[in-house]
């Protein structure tokens, strides 16, 4: 990092309050990639009775929730072309918009077409503020202040969810539309937006950085090995909501309370790791946190497949979601390190899209796997495969520290 870079990073952390109104926004601002999902998650029974007599209902319902992910994916390299050509602030602002009101179509539609396209156009939403907003903490953070924004960005999400998704349950048993109404938090956050966001000059950002960057083609290499992280985390812990309900079930524990409970747990375990990431990427190096988190999600999925009582479920949810929340904010400051100023709008949007493209994949990779091995050793067989690549990041995290060590002391 520059001594320009650390001036800045110092000067965040030593005069919060300055920048609180923006901090919080960024904040907020947040949450709402995880309330795209979790609040209507309740209604989803009701939807499919309220349209009972239309064709095809049952895709069509479960597709309420799962279309915003491909809108999300189609989108979010799009969102970051725009937000590096047009700017972070206005592409805020309208994404904010366009939540709010894709969102809350949801209160008024009359059929289920109707409600898909309320439904994509949220994603469309969502792939517009997570871009903008994760762009956004590289262009005003660096070095361990990013880190450490990252980390209160993800547990904010974490937390969000479990609101949202309680929230949204306690308004679903209202009415089923209800929690569409929740949406319309977004249209109060552009206040926010407008009065403390501010653009940030990446053209100046760019001119005081090209000293410290790598080639072009050696910083997107890293931001593909994120992408790849990225989409591999996804595909991994998707196993743990889409699955585990099912899997309860085959274990003789059919309580939706106990599986909402273990989904929850591991959200929170997760959520309050993030809090501690900064002072880990510190100690451990990128590769390293990768390596560590990837480790507890593979003790918890093998935990998952040995299962034999509601109290192991619970604890391998919770390690789990102790990798989760270490590798979330993982994801986005090392994708915002390998990025130059001029291009974070683009490896914002790759970032996002990649995020998402794991969770859409998910179910199509776990399925064929449970049909072939069922509930108990999908899980493990999954636990060693993720474990197969902690042991990688590990290796090469000591092989990074040591060449570091051995070039510091001269021998």
């Amino acid at each position: 990092m520059s001594a320009l870079q650390q001036v800045q990073a110092a000067e965040v952390l030593a005069a919060p309050g300055r920048h609180a109104g923006r901090n919080t926004t960024l904040l907020l601002i947040s949450t709402l990639t995880i309330m795209a999902g979790a609040t209507i998650s309740p209604s989803l029974p009701a939807i499919e009775s309220h349209f009972a007599g239309s064709p095809n209902v049952e895709i069509l319902t479960r597709l309420v929730l799962t279309l915003p992910a491909l809108s999300i994916v189609i989108c979010a390299p799009f969102a970051g072309e725009l937000a590096d050509r047009l700017g972070r602030r206005p592409l805020l602002i309208a994404a904010a918009l366009l939540y709010g009101l894709g969102g809350m179509s949801g209160l008024l539609a009359d059929s289920l077409p109707g409600l898909l396209i309320g439904r994509a156009l949220l994603g469309i939403a969502v792939a517009g503020v997570m871009t903008t907003a994760t762009a956004l903490v590289g262009d005003y953070f660096s070095g361990p202040a990013r880190d450490r924004f990252m980390g209160y960005q993800s547990a904010f999400v974490g937390f969000g969810g479990l609101i949202f998704l309680t929230g949204g349950g306690m308004l679903a048993e209202l009415h089923w539309r209800a929690p569409f109404a929740v949406y319309g938090l977004s249209l109060l956050l552009i206040p926010a937006v407008v009065a403390f966001i501010d653009e940030p000059v990446r053209g100046r950002m760019s001119t005081l950085s090209v000293a410290s960057q790598v080639s072009a083609r050696t910083a997107w290499l890293a931001v593909f090995a994120v992408y790849i992280a990225a989409v591999f985390n996804s595909v991994a812990f998707y196993l743990l909501p889409t699955q585990l309900p099912f899997h309860l079930n085959a274990m003789g524990i059919g309580s939706p309370t106990l599986a909402g409970l273990a989904i929850g747990l591991g959200n929170l375990i997760g959520a309050a790791a993030a809090l501690a990431y900064a002072p880990l990427r510190a100690r451990l190096g990128v590769i390293g946190v990768f390596g560590l988190a990837f480790g507890l999600m593979a003790t918890g999925y093998i935990l998952l497949g040995l299962a034999s009582s509601l109290a192991t479920v619970l604890l391998a949810g919770a390690v789990v979601g102790l990798g989760l929340g270490m590798i979330m904010p993982n994801i986005a400051a090392a994708a915002m390190a390998a990025a130059a100023p001029d291009m974070r709008g683009r490896v914002a949007g790759g970032m996002t899209a990649s995020i998402f493209a794991g969770h859409f994949i998910s179910p199509f990779v776990s399925q064929p796997m449970i049909a072939a091995f069922g509930f108990a050793n999908t899980y493990l067989y999954t636990g060693l495969v993720v474990g197969s690549i902690a042991v990688v990041g590990g290796v090469v995290a000591v092989l990074r520290a040591s060449t570091r060590r051995e070039n510091e002391t001269g021998l």
